[in-house]
């Protein structure tokens, strides 16, 4: 998709829509398009509405002074409360109604809107290029109509970094999602790696991608557990970019698909067990949003990829696995494998020297009965890194929520047989005991939990996203990276 910021004004776009954010008032840059178009802009306010995302089309066949073949009203929110995921909201909209329209799509910059210019065009252009997305590239009929242009027309100048930036991390979040609405016959650990490859070897990041024997030689035993029971060998795929120690390390939980193992998921759940990968997925776009970036700060992605299904070789309740970090662990739920593979994935990112730590999870369903589907949650053994990345994630649109994580939860894990056991055994605080088994493998290093379980997959359309993947934990991440490269001595 071309993307462009138009300082021209919006009557002059020839689009194939011109998309103007509504309030449900007639702000100037209403009241001028208005008379341009012959009053029938104000004739529209009655259809239009100013809740994020409702639009009322206007056909205008590039007459009457305005150059786009359609204007569109776009509520962003009533009066004074404009914030950044109305805007995104009302951009999704308009970009999605912008395909069928000759496949452009300006977006007019309101310098009236009580709103930082800065934040309205970093939340349009993240809106409409997430709006775009497009889940069904692999049917094999016609495609639809794809957004082929998007501009934000009237802006100021001087945003144009901005607006690279948000189209950057936008694109990225998209192709997280691209990977993990994909289907599981293809994105399995190999698969993984190989589009890790595609995706991230053209802006310069190094990709390895382990395989058995190397995963058995540095010992990471609980990966290779969890996947022995697949015909699909497990992977362990490590991103870097920049040079020197990492001054951050991110570990993406990645079970391409999820069976439950001898404790068999049901059929309801089963059938979106495709998007467990959504950790890994989401460190996949993140580390290529920071490379395309150019961040100053040295990033390691760890992935720890396997499949969890059963077969005589698929590890069993009862069995005690010994991960990397010489910790051993009793298998009281197979069911709980994510935490296993995290544990050696982070094992690994503490032995390349990361100095700061954030593993990304679809970890538990839990998290959703607690926040539901709006918000990560963020569980950390130090309080000001989980402030600085529930900051992070507040900042950029992944909105994350700090959780607690006290040190009985720890105690409730040990075990008779090894030196803990994968799960409590207790009826409650699933996200937390998870978080607590992951804390015993970071060896005190600043480090952080996500779990996205409820954020990265959507039963339902919310905010900018349809139905499907969201590549949650990206825009997080990469706002992360961003603040850390701020920070550095000299900048």
């Amino acid at each position: 998709m071309n993307f462009a910021l138009d300082p021209a004004a919006p009557e002059d776009s020839a689009s194939g829509l011109l998309a103007v954010p509504y309030c449900g008032v007639r702000s100037p840059l209403v009241e001028r398009l208005d008379a341009l178009v012959g009053g029938r802009l104000g004739l529209l306010a009655g259809d239009a509405s100013a809740e994020p995302g409702r639009i009322a089309i206007l056909n205008v066949a590039g007459g009457d002074g305005v150059a786009a073949s359609r204007v569109a009203l776009v509520g962003v929110g009533p009066g004074g409360d404009i914030d950044p995921a109305a805007v995104r909201t009302g951009a999704a909209a308009a970009a999605r109604a912008g395909r069928g329209f000759g496949g452009s799509l300006a977006w007019a910059f309101d310098p009236d809107l009580r709103f930082a210019p800065e934040g309205q065009v970093r939340a349009a252009v993240e809106g409409a290029v997430i709006g775009s997305y497009e889940p069904g590239r692999r049917k094999s009929g016609p495609r639809g109509p794809e957004l082929q242009e998007l501009a934000v027309v009237g802006a100021p100048e001087g945003l144009q970094e901005v607006a690279r930036r948000a189209e950057v991390v936008a694109r990225w979040t998209n192709r997280a999602r691209d990977l993990v609405d994909g289907p599981p016959n293809e994105v399995t650990p190999a698969g993984m790696a190989r589009v890790a490859h595609e995706l991230l070897d053209p802006v310069g990041v190094s990709v390895d991608a382990l395989g058995g024997d190397q995963i058995e030689a540095l010992g990471l035993s609980a990966l290779a557990a969890v996947g022995r029971g697949s015909a699909n060998d497990a992977r362990l795929i490590v991103l870097r970019t920049g040079s020197g120690e990492p001054a951050l390390g991110l570990v993406g939980k990645s079970v391409t698909f999820d069976s439950g193992g001898y404790f068999l998921k049901p059929q309801g759940d089963i059938v979106k067990q495709k998007a467990d990968m959504g950790g890994g997925a989401a460190v996949i776009g993140a580390v290529g949003a920071i490379a395309e970036l150019g961040l100053p700060v040295p990033v390691l992605g760890v992935l720890p990829a396997a499949e969890n299904m059963i077969d005589g070789a698929a590890f069993r309740p009862g069995d005690v696995l010994k991960t990397a970090a010489g910790l051993t662990v009793e298998i009281t739920n197979p069911d709980a494998e994510g935490r296993l593979i995290l544990a050696d994935g982070l094992w690994y990112a503490r032995r390349e020297g990361a100095r700061r730590l954030v593993d990304v999870a679809t970890l538990t369903g839990a998290i959703r009965g607690a926040l539901g589907d709006r918000y990560i949650g963020v569980f950390a053994n130090d309080d000001s890194w989980r402030g600085e990345v529930v900051a992070a994630g507040d900042a950029a649109g992944d909105d994350a929520w700090p959780m607690p994580l006290h040190p009985r939860y720890g105690r409730l894990l040990e075990s008779s047989l090894a030196d803990l056991k994968n799960t409590s055994g207790r009826s409650f605080g699933y996200p937390i005991f998870a978080a607590a088994f992951l804390e015993r493998f970071v060896d005190g290093v600043p480090w952080a939990h996500l779990d996205i379980h409820s954020t990265a997959f959507l039963d339902d359309d919310r905010d900018e996203f349809t139905r499907g993947a969201t590549g949650a934990g990206v825009r997080l991440l990469v706002e992360l990276a961003s603040r850390l490269a701020a920070d550095q001595p000299g900048r």
